[in-house]
């Protein structure tokens, strides 16, 4: 499918704001997007990538993005590949996808799963003068790989405009906007945000895998962030930092797991010039509503609203969703339907109906059993970190000779939370008989550990493993 130039994400970088004025900033280097669109970051070589699927399986954010920018339009397909990314799932989504070329700003080939593409491109920080004027000529397929899955990761296509609709709808130029987020950009909830600084006429500040969340933080306020974006987890991780003070944001936005009322509480506590949104996305469906409210859940006027851009339904106890923003297929599967006949995409997230606000409780597949009784872990966490003592939770389960499962919980405790000298004890106690008034008795937890950490994923995610 042909396009003009004025199609393409660079066109659109060029027409939101002077983009001499604005930067992406990385951990080790900084271009500004003026610079980017005078020159190149792939040097000569663009035109080798033109009406190829492309590979981008770079160690730095930073040059991700500027090689998505500059193939947007140029390449027919474009594989942001995760940095978690399993080497044995190399082969798959290279056959997969058609990979022809790999973009990656190592010195060579970063290992033998990408040794059979044909084509080989350093992408580099270093922008380097163009000698040529670029020009689009396709409508390129974003190829995004989604988390959490088990065997080979599936593989969903968008293009630009699935991925910008939630922008373009009501989105207004504001380049003294500063955004910064906690997500990797080459999965969806990241990229939503280099999309909305790079299409909103602002700056952006990158994260790094390899940077400490205290760095991050205080990076980020240095550079004079105003919005920035995360999961609840990257959330409770930065407000345990003492470096938390060091950004002032104007927006503070939350995705990817369900946000409680506790850390939207926290949150408006820690940052009370903040506005404090949290939003509904997944790969597939695209971004569904955000929530600005400061109450957890989302209000049940906005399902079954018909013509709307974003159309709401609740099927099953699980949210689905229809709008411009959906994915248009899955790669590597032809036989797996990403919507149903009517085109609306099962999230798999499950949601109650109380006093006229719909409440996640989590996923569909992560339900524990206990005596033939359900549990959600979610819907127990959201109860843990209401206790003032709690920074975080993580409810799994633990095998049952008799129920099948018990309910334990995992729990890290506010800075400055008294945990020494038997006061251990206590607390687990104190947190139990919290749980105990507020849930049902198979949903209380056998146990309280106190731990230090708990562990999040590459997505942001918080790690979920039975015992």
């Amino acid at each position: 499918m042909r396009q003009s130039n004025e199609g393409t994400l660079l066109a659109a970088l060029s027409a939101a704001g002077n983009p001499s004025d604005r930067a992406l900033w990385g951990a080790e280097a900084s271009i500004t997007l003026g610079d980017l669109v005078r020159g190149s970051s792939l040097g000569d070589r663009l035109e080798e990538l033109r009406g190829r699927s492309v590979l981008i399986a770079t160690d730095d954010q930073l040059t991700a993005a500027l090689a998505l920018i500059e193939l947007d339009g140029v390449a027919r397909r474009l594989v942001l590949s995760p940095p978690d990314l399993p080497v044995e799932d190399i082969p798959f989504v290279v056959a997969a996808a058609g990979v022809e070329a790999l973009v990656s700003d190592r010195a060579a080939v970063p290992d033998a799963g990408m040794s059979r593409v044909g084509t080989f491109v350093r992408c580099s920080p270093r922008i380097a003068p163009r000698a040529a004027a670029r020009s689009g000529s396709h409508q390129t397929e974003w190829v995004l790989l989604t988390s959490g899955t088990t065997g080979a990761p599936k593989m969903v296509v968008h293009t630009l405009s699935t991925l910008a609709d939630a922008l373009r709808r009501g989105g207004t130029l504001a380049p003294s906007q500063v955004w910064s987020t906690f997500y990797d950009i080459r999965r969806y909830g990241g990229l939503q945000i280099l999309l909305r600084a790079l299409l909103g006429g602002g700056s952006l500040v990158l994260s790094s895998a390899r940077e400490p969340t205290g760095d991050f933080l205080i990076r980020a306020g240095g550079h004079g962030v105003t919005h920035i974006s995360g999961t609840p987890s990257h959330w409770r991780r930065a407000l345990m930092s003492p470096s938390a003070h060091r950004i002032s944001p104007e927006y503070v936005r939350l995705s990817g797991e369900i946000a409680d009322q506790a850390i939207l509480d926290h949150l408006r506590a820690f940052y009370p010039a903040a506005r404090i949104t949290h939003a509904f996305a997944s790969t597939e469906a695209g971004v569904a509503f955000a929530v600005g409210d400061g109450l957890a859940g989302f209000p049940a006027s906005l399902v079954g609203q018909r013509d709307a851009a974003v159309e709401l339904r609740v099927e099953g106890g699980t949210l689905r969703i229809r709008s411009a923003r959906t994915a248009l297929r899955y790669l590597g599967n032809p036989a797996e339907r990403l919507a149903d006949a009517e085109g609306f995409v099962d999230t798999g997230d499950m949601v109650e109906l109380h006093g006229g606000r719909y409440h996640f409780v989590g996923r569909r597949g992560g339900i524990i059993n206990v005596g033939g009784l359900k549990v959600h872990p979610e819907e127990v966490e959201a109860v843990i970190n209401r206790h003032p003592k709690v920074r975080m939770s993580r409810v799994r389960a633990r095998h049952n000779s008799l129920l099948g499962a018990l309910v334990v919980a995992d729990v890290v405790l506010t800075t400055g939370a008294d945990a020494a000298n038997g006061r251990v004890a206590g607390l687990e106690q104190e947190i139990l008989q919290h749980c105990r008034d507020a849930l049902p008795p198979h949903k209380v937890p056998a146990a309280i550990t106190i731990v230090r950490a708990l562990d999040v994923a590459a997505t942001g995610k918080l790690v979920r493993h039975d015992a």
